[in-house]
């Protein structure tokens, strides 16, 4: 019998005063701290989604907050408990863009001075947004850490509150609320999938939802590019480097609190890919017609990539956040047309005589494909000097229609291949 108040869940680290950092109570004391000033967002059913991930996946619309990001609500209940020197001297934050966000937006609301240290490469929409809900901005460091170490440095010079980002425990209860409203919306949920950078949403959210729900799975998700959280719960040495789409979960060293957090609650982490996540960003535009940034469709990358381990389950997800830049979409709906076979590059080699062209065009709309660009190459190809390369960009329907017009290219006598699979 496990001797923890009767509030926190069996498995959560106590501190060693010997309460546990969070408590569900803190939670629940959050949710009225902030209620009125953060959004109860939607959290429905997706009935396409579940059909295609082969379980019930409930979505949740975090990325219609008013910043586009959940991260408004660990923010403002913690901005809500600052004495009022501490409102008067003002706060400074490190964060890749969300939390920014959300400690300026409210910081600017309750009056607060607010100053905001973000890294170099994060996304300029993060930053244009920060800017406009009035904090002072500062980019420093080529990543979080570093930009953490410049937020703490120039805080203290300048007596400046630290909001951190996920390693405080009014951070983690603001973001726990998310799972109370999921359980009331959706009473039957039995899996929480839910992305991990810091660890201060899952941490939240297990808290609470393990507090309502004991059986109740939480599986969380990092990109596989930083799996910090990942090596910190399993042993493992993982290298982490390069640009992820999901830069809002790209953090190298994940939280003390919330690590022991996770470690009790959590129940499994996956790592996805890329990929992965460049489609669930394109399907829930595609289907849903809502946009979410890579960080924030890495739950429905997960089920996607793993749909044994979530069949017939109900799956709730959190949709953390919708900032991304809108060429970073176009990219990413161009490159998922890409991959489906939709839109392709289709290299040919042809004799440099009149009519070649139109004799490859004609061919092309008898099959039902749409030509978008057309480019030749004479100088820098290996061809042999009378031929040419043409280098045609088609839109088919499928993968299938595609290998139709290819086959068709063959028959009448044209060598053609995607470049890069010759």
């Amino acid at each position: 019998m496990s001797n923890a108040p009767k509030d926190v869940p069996a498995n959560q680290p106590a501190s060693k005063a010997g309460r546990p950092p969070v408590t569900s109570d803190d939670i629940t004391a959050a949710a009225a701290s902030i209620a009125g000033s953060v959004a109860v967002t939607e959290c429905d059913r997706s009935r396409t989604l579940s059909e295609i991930c082969g379980c019930n996946v409930w979505l949740k619309f975090e990325n219609l907050q008013f910043t586009s990001t959940f991260k408004e609500r660990g923010a403002l209940n913690r901005l809500q408990a600052l004495s009022p020197d501490e409102r008067r001297r003002g706060v400074i934050a490190m964060s890749a863009g969300n939390h920014a966000q959300g400690v300026a937006y409210h910081a600017n609301r309750l009056g607060i001075p607010a100053t905001i240290v973000m890294p170099v490469g994060t996304p300029m929409v993060k930053i244009e947004n920060t800017r406009r809900h009035g904090a002072n901005t500062i980019i420093s460091g080529k990543t979080l850490e570093q930009a953490g170490e410049f937020a703490r440095k120039h805080g203290e010079a300048n007596n400046l509150i630290m909001i951190h980002p996920y390693d405080d425990p009014l951070i983690i209860a603001g973001q726990g609320t998310i799972a109370l409203e999921m359980l009331k919306a959706a009473p039957d949920l039995d899996t929480l999938v839910v992305p991990i950078g810091g660890g201060g949403l899952i941490s939240g959210m297990a808290i609470a939802a393990k507090s309502l729900k004991p059986e109740l799975r939480i599986v969380g998700v990092q990109a596989q590019l930083y799996p910090s959280m990942y090596n910190a719960i399993r042993g493992e040495k993982l290298p982490m480097r390069g640009d992820t789409l999901a830069e809002g979960i790209a953090v190298k060293v994940p939280g003390r609190i919330t690590t022991e957090i996770i470690r009790g609650l959590v129940d499994d982490i996956v790592l996805v890919t890329e990929d992965q996540i460049e489609r669930a960003v394109s399907m829930l535009i595609a289907i849903e017609k809502t946009v979410v940034e890579g960080a924030g469709a890495v739950g429905l990358a997960a089920v996607l990539a793993g749909p044994e381990r979530f069949a017939g389950r109900n799956v709730g997800l959190v949709l953390t956040g919708g900032n991304i830049d809108t060429r970073l979409i176009a990219s990413v709906l161009t490159r998922e047309l890409a991959r489906e076979g939709r839109l392709t590059q289709i290299a040919i080699d042809i004799v440099d005589r009149p009519g070649q062209l139109a004799a490859v065009s004609a061919l092309l709309a008898e099959a039902g494909a749409n030509i978008i660009e057309v480019s030749h190459q004479r100088t820098f190809s290996d061809l042999p000097a009378k031929g040419t390369l043409l280098e045609v960009v088609i839109e088919t329907r499928d993968r299938a229609h595609l290998d139709e017009v290819m086959k068709r290219l063959g028959e009448a006598g044209f060598v053609a291949w995607l470049p890069g699979r010759r």
